[in-house]
């Protein structure tokens, strides 16, 4: 697969927006969770997110407000202010046989981590990926744009993922963000670049 090492913000405006036509399971209970554990425990890639309230006064800090997990056909979207994060879904982020696939995974990791120690085990950072293969733009946007052909919405990164029932737009934007870590990850193993 041949594909640009760079992108401009006017090409990307460009672009069709990626719309995800999967399943999405928004999931605000344990027992949800751990249905959704059995089937995440099955898959060899997953792309990985989290959303966390956006805080604009100085000292402001919340927690990880949701866990995103994803195949290519299906976004699991852990609500972790509704329950508290699990040692059941933990063990899908510590497992070694499964690829956990992102963007800025560091942060999120250590996000994660202040709700319950766990080992981050086999995380795989696109943007270290992208700059070993010379792609000078290796933000979630910009490699959407290189590798996927596709625009992916911002407009929702900065609200309140803590509100009692989220938007349409929220969801969406959650699970995007998460299945184009899986997608990405796959056509930088698919390009044998």
């Amino acid at each position: 697969m041949k594909y640009q090492l760079s992108i401009s913000k006017d090409e990307i405006n460009e672009l069709p927006l990626y719309v995800f036509n999967g399943t999405i399971k928004l999931i605000e209970s344990t027992g949800d969770a751990l249905v959704a554990v059995e089937q995440l425990k099955q898959e060899k890639v997953l792309g990985f997110d989290t959303e966390t309230r956006a805080a604009f006064k100085k000292g402001e800090r919340y927690d990880v407000s949701m866990l995103q997990l994803a195949t290519n056909s299906c976004a699991y979207l852990f609500r972790l202010n509704k329950f508290k994060l699990m040692p059941e879904l933990v063990a899908i982020l510590a497992d070694p046989n499964i690829v956990k696939a992102g963007v800025a995974v560091r942060d999120d990791i250590k996000g994660l981590q202040k709700l319950l120690a766990f080992e981050a085990t086999n995380f795989v950072e696109l943007a270290d990926v992208a700059q070993e293969k010379k792609i000078k733009n290796f933000g979630l946007r910009a490699l959407t744009g290189i590798l996927l052909k596709k625009r992916l919405s911002k407009r929702a990164k900065i609200s309140n993922w803590e509100l009692t029932t989220l938007t349409p737009a929220q969801i969406s934007y959650a699970a995007c963000d998460a299945v184009v870590g899986v997608e990405i990850y796959q056509a930088f193993t698919d390009s044998n670049i």
